[in-house]
């Protein structure tokens, strides 16, 4: 070989291992030193040493994370801390895990990169731990607070008139949502740490359209007045004068319904001082039978039915029961199913 390409060939081969070593001493004094283009989370650590990621990480990575969460309904909102939630980052491991991957490649690719600046596509995700059971208790306090059931349409009862109580719709957090929306917040570097409480919306299994349907007929008493209203569709549509039990032995107050129906009953006298000899016994239908006509039952003992005794109309005179005149309760007998609501007022 001519002289002169022999020292060409030692000179690219000493100029090839002074570059090499050369790399090799760069990258053995920038051990410590991450690649560029490495993140951590959505922090940029390419080209810090491990000390000066740990700060920047410190700051933006867990400093943002540690905003609290705060779920929001409308104008309310509810705070979950971090103190609360026990979030913590694994910042010494995730330092640990970028430089892990800045050495993936040869001494020389190491080199290059660092020195040239060229970026690694590498990207690292934090060891993020928090409290599960911090999460299932704030997801607990959310839902009692915006939860509210639906209420049926009912009704409001006066001695002149059968009021509709409007029907409510409710609502009910989607508690599995509100909890992964929680748990993906704490867990994500970046997120949004404001959470919209989603709910849905419960229909109430009575609403006040329904309300006349559910209740065609509703009698009222007016114990003060003696009258008895009945009223279909919620509205009056007649009115009979009646007679109320007497003072001891009140007809009693509230809210029934009519329990039962019979043409022509019996009476079953009860075991009451008032009865005397007939207290206990069964009176047929007939002259000595002070029951009339019919019988609506509405509660213990206590019923609506025809008297013999026209007169007493208007007063407070029987032991109990409501007397009608005879007409006027075969009338109302027709009109009246079992289970009405009857309210005396």
């Amino acid at each position: 070989m001519p002289r002169k390409y022999l020292i060409a060939l030692i000179a690219v081969g000493a100029f090839f291992v002074l570059l090499v070593g050369g790399a090799y001493a760069y990258d053995s004094a920038t051990s410590r030193t991450i690649a560029p283009g490495i993140t951590v989370g959505n922090v940029n650590v390419g080209g810090m040493t491990a000390e000066e990621a740990e700060g920047k990480l410190r700051q933006d990575l867990l400093g943002a994370m540690e905003a609290p969460v705060i779920a929001r309904r409308g104008e309310k909102s509810w705070r979950l801390g971090p103190g609360q939630s026990k979030l913590a980052v694994n910042i010494d491991g995730s330092v640990e895990a970028a430089l892990a991957k800045t050495n993936d490649d040869n001494f020389v690719v190491r080199a290059f990169h660092k020195i040239s600046g060229t970026p690694v596509d590498a990207s690292v995700e934090p060891e993020i731990t928090y409290s599960a059971g911090a999460v299932e208790r704030f997801t607990t306090r959310v839902t009692k607070a915006v939860d509210r059931p639906a209420t049926d349409a009912s009704l409001a009862f006066t001695v002149a008139a059968v009021e509709p109580v409007p029907s409510k719709s409710g609502v009910a957090v989607k508690r599995g949502r509100l909890k992964a929306e929680v748990a993906r917040t704490l867990s994500t570097p970046g997120a949004d740490h404001s959470v919209e409480v989603a709910v849905r919306k419960l229909k109430p299994k009575v609403t006040t359209k329904q309300l006349a349907k559910k209740y065609p007929v509703v009698i009222t008493i007016d114990r003060s007045n003696f009258r008895l209203t009945l009223f279909k569709d919620l509205k009056p549509v007649k009115s009979y004068p009646i007679a109320v039990g007497q003072a001891g032995l009140e007809t009693p107050a509230g809210l029934y319904s009519v329990q039962n129906k019979q043409v022509n009953p019996s009476w079953y006298v009860p075991n009451s001082e008032w009865a005397g000899d007939l207290a206990g016994t069964v009176v047929p239908p007939g002259p000595s039978n002070p029951l009339r006509a019919r019988w609506m039952g509405i509660t213990a003992g206590a019923g609506i039915h025809g008297t013999s005794e026209p007169a007493s109309l208007g007063s407070a005179a029987s032991h109990g029961c409501v007397r009608m005149a005879v007409p006027d309760v075969i009338d109302l007998y027709d009109r009246v199913e079992v289970g009405a609501p009857v309210f005396i007022a």
